[in-house]
């Protein structure tokens, strides 16, 4: 055999360490069109949809992309490990905290639709009242994620653009009024499998500094 040499069988690059200097989150309710292409055919950022609006500032955690994943195992006489494995669900969810009180973090953490009756109106136009009702609907979100990274040798960005195409709320964290915090409303939604797109969560990477990446050494 040939004798190797470890950094270049490693093939380290720090170049590909990607980090979300910015990020967004974007819901929308599922009358809204599905994300289908972010980026056009030179790697630039698209405006999405009609219909998706921003939930503005999040704690410093960011958002959190969590995976539920369970097998079922066959056991046999002759193994001491598992002869066969299948996958019985596979299942991933987002948590976020929103730091602003606006209407995407409200709806969200409320339940209440995004556009259309029994919305939140305008920021400003008029009185903002819900309540909670007694059996709650149960109500399915369009849910865009977009983290930016430049590229450190051009400048340019480069995105990271995640699509929960139908999202259901999970979880809520506590609401806590005090004068040393903002009054923050942290959700968790659970992706599902949407039937126009086939598929519970889409992923595309691109942008100028993507397009003309050329990976340096360590």
């Amino acid at each position: 055999m040939v004798a190797a040499d470890f950094t270049d069988i490693a093939e380290l690059k720090q170049s590909l360490i990607r980090k979300a200097l910015r990020y967004a989150v974007f819901a929308a309710d599922t009358t809204a069109d599905l994300v289908t292409a972010p980026f056009d055919a030179g790697g630039i950022l698209q405006e999405l949809p009609a219909g998706y609006v921003p939930v503005g500032y999040t704690t410093t955690d960011g958002v959190t992309f969590s995976g539920d994943l369970s097998t079922s195992d066959v056991q046999s006489g002759q193994s001491a490990s598992p002869t066969r494995s299948d996958v019985e669900s596979d299942t991933v969810t987002a948590q976020w905290v929103p730091q602003e009180t606006n209407a995407a973090a409200v709806a969200l953490y409320e339940n209440l639709p995004l556009a259309g009756a029994g919305s939140l109106p305008a920021l400003g136009s008029a009185t903002w009242t819900w309540s909670r009702p007694k059996t709650p609907p149960t109500l399915y979100r369009r849910l865009v994620f977009i983290a930016e990274d430049l590229n450190k040798d051009t400048g340019q960005p480069l995105y990271i653009v995640r699509h929960f195409p139908s999202a259901l709320r999970s979880g809520r964290e506590d609401e806590q009024w005090t004068r040393t915090a903002e009054i923050a409303r942290g959700v968790t939604y659970q992706a599902y499998i949407d039937d126009a797109a086939g598929t519970d969560s889409i992923t595309w990477i691109d942008g100028p500094g993507w397009r003309d990446f050329v990976p340096a050494g360590p």
